[in-house]
């Protein structure tokens, strides 16, 4: 497993944008590394070199919102999302590296093109998911959960739960923030079980550590001082990148 500079500064400034989006943005572009980092090393290898550093990240962040989170929307979420990994752990465990490369790609388009497309449906979406909640939480969890156990790319089937909720910023932030600390943390004995971590990927994590707090501190300040329109723009067009070349990779 190894990278060049490039990688390491395309894989640096990954880790920084997803603990900006998961303490400011409500975790919407948490799948960004994955994508990114499978353009140098196996999407299995990303998934496991990501995990700890996610985990870390959600520690932080709970310190950080504490008291804002909304439990009732978390009680719907968390169940389904559990069913989430369990497929997605399935579906991992039976795919070769080239195939999940393919679904990492597919996923990272389909989800830019959610995020263009949103505009136009958020309306009818907001009024769907604030009109009968459970349902609404059951599918996005589950789906969140699926794909986060994939690529942690389990940010965007929230944000269109959670935008449908009308939630205020920081409590949208906090549900967030706490809804990825309990799957993220489900998420590492699967890990184990599938075999996912070795002592490079340990390597690997122990080294993008550091940007963990700077990640999280931007991401607060950010939430306060920055439009996000500009930094989703940004960030999703770099995840769509990533995912057509995925996908061209997996198909070549």
């Amino acid at each position: 497993m190894e990278f060049d500079t490039v990688g390491w500064l395309v894989t640096a400034v990954a880790i920084l944008l997803t603990g900006i989006s998961k303490s400011g943005l409500g975790g919407a572009l948490g799948g960004l590394a994955v994508p990114l980092m499978s353009l140098w090393i196996s999407p299995r290898d990303a998934v496991a070199v990501v995990l700890p550093i996610l985990v870390a990240m959600d520690l932080v962040g709970i310190r950080a919102w504490r008291g804002h989170a909304s439990w009732p929307d978390l009680r719907r979420l968390v169940p389904a999302a559990s069913l989430g990994i369990v497929i997605g752990t399935l579906t991992f465990g039976v795919l070769p590296d080239r195939v999940v490369k393919g679904v990492v790609g597919l996923i990272a388009v389909a989800f830019t093109l959610d995020r263009m497309l949103r505009r136009a449906s958020s309306g009818a979406s907001r009024a769907a998911a604030a009109g009968s909640p459970g349902p609404w939480a059951w599918l996005w969890g589950a789906v969140s959960g699926f794909t986060s156990t994939l690529s942690h790319a389990g940010g965007p089937p929230l944000l269109v739960y959670l935008l449908g909720r009308g939630l205020p910023r920081q409590n949208f932030v906090a549900t967030s923030v706490y809804f990825f600390a309990v799957i993220n943390a489900a998420k590492l004995p699967f890990y184990v079980g599938l075999g996912l971590f070795s002592r490079d990927t340990l390597i690997v994590s122990a080294i993008l550590l550091p940007l963990v707090p700077l990640g999280v501190w931007l991401g607060m300040r950010l939430l306060a001082r920055i439009p996000e329109r500009p930094f989703y723009l940004f960030a999703t067009a770099t995840l769509g990148l990533a995912g057509v070349k995925l996908l061209w990779d997996a198909l070549a």
